[in-house]
């Protein structure tokens, strides 16, 4: 057990000049007979209300220790817990490739990505998700997790500079479903956003469709980009970077295949605000009943103390009103 306020433990030492103050007062309190010799009181065995009168100064001094440890917020450390809820297991794969920097969304293509994921995850409380990045090759960023805060900030620390470039969609797909394959929900779904066409990596698009299939993974496609022709980044002999009106071009055909295989379903973003529809529309994934491990890294711990000082104070109580009630 540790405090939260451990300082206020020092108060405890208050207790020691009260304790002092009734040893030294106590007799002055009551009203005495002084007497030459006290020989035939000598067999007399004391009241049990003395020993009640000296058992109420001792409550007290423990209802005050009591309430002193309160203040000091005793805490336990390291504790899980497991609760039955509602949810999914999901992926978010996400291309971070070089043409994700076009300027066709605001103010690129990559964060305009990035701030409608998180606002996904933010809005997913109870779901099992993971995230995968993927350019000429995959990587696992984050793994099946509940905690939405270690998603959403390793989201807005993803740069293009992690991975070699290219566009591996099939390795992005199939690292994601060796995340969410072992998952415990009925519902697994990966969605996976790409501007481009499968031009590296070791895996086919449709092969990794097959083993999605297989694992019963739904797999919801999203073709980013505008219709027509859009600024792509391309470097220049200075090594400095430019903006060139290109055709955008997406491989919807495969995208499309890969969602039909699986159950799943295409949409294409030409925009924001399509953007941020697609993963609205996403958002009515089907749940089911699964079992969440919590981590609560503190949990007050003063209840146990509360009823004990309340014990005490109830017991002082009734001794000064009725045993020990005294008349004016």
């Amino acid at each position: 057990m540790q405090f939260a306020h451990p300082n206020y433990l020092w108060l405890l030492l208050i207790l020691i000049p009260y304790i002092v103050w009734y040893v030294y007062h106590h007799k002055k309190d009551y009203a005495a007979i002084g007497l030459s010799t006290t020989r035939a009181f000598g067999k007399m065995i004391p009241s049990y209300k003395v020993f009640l009168l000296h058992a109420m100064y001792a409550i007290r001094i423990l209802l005050l220790a009591t309430l002193i440890i309160i203040f000091a917020r005793p805490q336990q450390h390291d504790k899980w817990s497991t609760v039955r809820t509602e949810g999914t297991d999901i992926v978010l794969a996400l291309d971070i490739s070089s043409s994700m920097l076009s300027r066709d969304f605001s103010p690129n293509r990559f964060e305009a990505a990035k701030k409608v994921a998180s606002q996904f995850v933010a809005g997913r409380q109870n779901d099992n998700i993971g995230l995968v990045i993927f350019a000429g090759e995959s990587l696992t960023g984050v793994p099946m997790t509940t905690d939405n805060a270690i998603l959403t900030n390793y989201i807005n620390s993803v740069n293009m500079n992690m991975l070699k470039d290219g566009t591996a969609v099939g390795d992005g797909l199939a690292t994601s479903i060796n995340r969410i394959k072992e998952g415990k929900a009925v519902s697994k779904s990966i969605i996976l956003l790409t501007d481009g066409s499968n031009n590296a990596g070791v895996v086919d698009p449709l092969t990794a469709a097959e083993i999605a299939k297989k694992y019963g993974i739904k797999v919801y496609t999203i073709g980013v980009g505008t219709n027509g022709t859009a600024p792509y980044p391309t470097q220049n002999a200075y090594g400095g970077i430019t903006y060139t009106n290109l055709p955008v071009v997406i491989d919807e055909a495969t995208l499309r295949t890969i969602a039909q295989t699986t159950g799943g379903q295409y949409f294409r973003a030409t925009d924001e605000t399509v953007l941020a529809q697609v993963f609205k529309e996403i958002e009515a994934l089907q749940k089911s009943e699964m079992d969440v491990r919590n981590f609560s890294h503190t949990e007050d711990d003063y209840l146990l103390f509360g009823f004990i000082a309340f014990g005490f104070l109830i017991f002082e109580l009734l001794l000064r009103n009725t045993i020990l009630r005294t008349l004016p």
